[in-house]
């Protein structure tokens, strides 16, 4: 079989429909082909997603999903800070952030959701287990107490062991190793900020690292990032993977 080859991977000269480079990158062990979309509003980059695309002749007509949290958190990961022809550091958290969809609540944040009715996301929870101190509800949804994480100014490893950091990289291990990662990167650690609700609301989950002078990364939940000089991250919709 032959070996998946990572990186960026620039559009061929196009046809008819726009091109589009796309950065192949692993999420949980598999070949994952995202796109990057804005600066721009998370509402537009979404809009975005939806329009067919030319990559090459192997991929002459795609379109895009929102990546999930987990799925971004492993584009941004990849070759980070490496300097490569895509580096998620020197390229979005440098100049913007990138944008994650979430529901937040009186007790907690919900990753990876849209909805906002709060029998329905009560249910969600009863019907699932703790781990480590998270709600892992499915393959992607996560629900995220706030007694689970610290916010403030934390060290960059305390931040990837608390239940934020391990909701939005949807794992349930004791430490998100992807985040640790981007984060080792800043020397004087991460801020994180979600300021309290009093229902629930769906808002837009920022990774930035230019706060502090550039030395300290942001983790943020606030309609501020709703604003239009964001990037998002798309996965091809079908299932043809070359």
């Amino acid at each position: 079989m032959e070996k998946a080859q990572y990186g960026l991977k620039k559009a061929e000269k196009r046809e008819i429909l726009p091109e589009i480079n796309l950065i192949d990158a692993p999420h949980r062990g598999n070949l994952t082909h995202f796109a990057l979309f804005g600066r721009n509003t998370y509402q537009n980059n979404v809009e975005a997603m939806n329009k067919a695309y030319f990559h090459s002749k192997k991929l002459p007509n795609i379109t895009f999903r929102p990546a999930t949290s987990s799925e971004t958190i492993s584009a941004v990961a990849y070759e980070f800070g490496e300097g490569k022809e895509f580096d998620a550091k020197r390229d979005i958290l440098s100049p913007s952030w990138v944008q994650m969809r979430h529901v937040q609540t009186k007790d907690g944040i919900y990753t990876n959701i849209e909805s906002t009715d709060e029998s329905y996301l009560k249910k969600l929870v009863d019907n699932s287990q703790k781990v480590n101190g998270i709600y892992l509800i499915n393959g992607n949804v996560a629900f995220i107490p706030y007694e689970s994480f610290e916010q403030g100014i934390l060290e960059s490893g305390k931040f990837a062991e608390g239940g934020l950091a391990r909701g939005l990289e949807h794992t349930d291990k004791k430490v998100a190793e992807n985040l640790k990662k981007i984060n080792s990167f800043y020397s004087e650690g991460v801020r994180v900020r979600f300021d309290s609700v009093s229902e629930p609301v769906k808002q837009v989950s920022a990774l930035g690292g230019d706060w502090g002078g550039g030395w300290r990364s942001g983790v943020f939940g606030d309609d501020w990032f709703l604003g239009d000089d964001g990037h998002a991250f798309g996965v091809q919709a079908a299932k043809q993977l070359e």
